[in-house]
């Protein structure tokens, strides 16, 4: 008899027919399980194309906005002006869609615009006209995409934690996507609004790199400390152009392309002007000065400033804003000192007023501690500086100028002393001061200047000029200062 091999039973201990057996046996289970699902989802399918969509034409894409005249006339909601005042008032809001998750019937949504933060919900109702179709519509929106959204403002049984506007959330009726955005972003906002210390260990410790953000700036800026941070530097210069005109001070503009340079030529951008070369102004301290003497008697400038800093630390910058003023007196040059003092204790009672809710933004993402000052400020001479940093250790001459480490260490002793992040530093040693500082009439190693400090931070150096000719020769020629006529 002849046995054919399918039919001989495997020998023990060869296992090569079993898995062969047992892969075909896994393989036909895996492609009925493949097109049941499929079935399933075709029915499915079926089912949902089959009922009829109750909400059509209050979803989808907007066509191309082309200025072609269509709603005109609709009336949109800034996401920051909603609250409870507002509950079941029917609004329309045009925002960024944050983040979106749908599960069954309802997708709970972020909507953003600009720092301001709310919830959206899409839920099923045949009263709103919201189907299902919709609410997948709006589950499958992109993040960062732009849409429109009719809803009606409703009041939350419980604050919403994770939005700035906790006290009402958004239930849609309409949803439009007026410019969708790409399924794959370089960075992630919620990535990039991260905390940047955060001592919770169940936290997430994703991180955007620098070069990533600076490469997708663009991005980088929508994080709520970004865009605080903007509104709090508008401010700054808000508030300093209010304050001095309201003290009778000019705003002038000065020249940024410049013949010479304005404060020596180590630290000067050449540029190619024309047939020669030129120079970026590293200071309008020159064309201040003129505007005094042409009787102009107070002035202000807020423009850009160039220094070439070679420099990899935070207080030396190629480029920044400067707000920078300049005004005669009649009798002392702490008339002048006063007169600053009071401007930035009014800037930063200002800032404590209106920029709170954007302080706050601000700390969420980085570590401040809220900011101190006196009214009028805090005015030490160098002298009693000297002594401070001698009983914390640090011995300096009396015509030594300050360090960097020393003016830090001199920031915390004073705020240890006087509770007080802003303080002036007056009486200079004449030695570590220009050849045109005036010097102090009762002593003549000290000078009529002064520095102005932040949290031991340097912001702000000014100092009576000697303002008479013959006086300023003499000093310049003590300096060894050749003079070209």
């Amino acid at each position: 008899m002849v046995v054919s091999e399918s039919s001989q039973p495997p020998v023990e201990g060869d296992t090569a027919g079993a898995s062969k057996k047992a892969a075909k046996k896994a393989a036909k289970a895996a492609e009925k399980q493949q097109k049941k699902a499929e079935n399933k989802a075709a029915s499915a399918q079926s089912q949902e194309t089959s009922e009829p969509d109750i909400s059509e034409g209050r979803y989808g894409v907007l066509k191309l906005i082309q200025s072609s005249g269509e709603n005109r006339e609709r009336v949109y909601t800034d996401v920051k002006d909603l609250g409870v005042k507002m509950d079941g008032q029917t609004v329309w809001v045009r925002a960024r869609l944050q983040t979106s998750r749908a599960k069954g019937k309802q997708c709970f949504a972020v909507l953003r615009q600009s720092s301001a933060t709310m919830q959206l919900l899409i839920s099923v109702s045949e009263e709103r006209r919201v189907s299902k179709q919709m609410v997948k519509f709006t589950g499958n929106i992109t993040k960062e995409s732009i849409i429109d959204v009719q809803g009606t403002v409703v009041k939350t049984a419980s604050p919403i934690e994770s939005c700035s506007i906790r006290d009402v959330e958004l239930l849609a009726s309409e949803v439009w996507t007026v410019s969708s955005a790409r399924s794959q972003l370089p960075l992630q906002i919620e990535d990039a609004a991260r905390p940047e210390k955060n001592d919770d260990p169940e936290a997430l410790k994703i991180r955007v790199n620098q070069d990533t953000r600076l490469d997708n700036r663009v991005l980088d800026l929508r994080t709520p400390a970004n865009q605080a941070i903007f509104r709090i530097e508008a401010g700054v210069c808000r508030l300093f152009r209010d304050i001095l005109t309201k003290k009778g001070f000019v705003e002038i503009h000065t020249p940024k392309i410049i013949s010479a340079a304005s404060e020596g030529g180590a630290n000067v951008f050449t540029v190619s002007y024309f047939k020669s070369s030129a120079y970026l102004a590293q200071s309008p301290q020159l064309y201040k000065q003129m505007a005094i003497a042409a009787d102009f008697d107070k002035v202000f400038t807020v423009g850009a400033v160039f220094r070439a800093e070679d420099s990899n630390t935070h207080r030396h910058l190629t480029e920044f804003v400067g707000l920078d003023l300049e005004m005669s007196f009649k009798h002392h040059y702490h008339e002048v000192v006063d007169t600053i003092a009071s401007t930035f204790t009014d800037i930063f009672r200002g800032l404590r007023d209106e920029f709170t809710s954007e302080i706050a933004t601000v700390g969420q993402q980085y570590s401040v501690e809220p900011f101190k000052f006196l009214d009028p400020p805090l005015k030490l001479e160098f002298p009693q500086a000297i002594q401070m940093l001698k009983e914390a250790g640090v011995t300096l001459g009396e015509e030594d100028d300050l360090s960097t480490p020393d003016e830090k260490l001199l920031g915390r002793l004073v705020k240890a002393k006087y509770d007080t992040d802003f303080y002036i530093l007056d009486k200079y040693p004449l030695a570590v001061r220009p050849f045109y500082t005036m010097p102090d009439p009762n002593n003549p190693k000290v000078s009529n200047s002064y520095d102005m400090f932040m949290r031991g931070e340097e912001i702000l150096s000014g100092a009576q000029r000697i303002h008479d000719p013959d006086f300023l020769i003499e000093r310049a020629k003590y300096h060894a200062i050749v003079q070209k006529y």
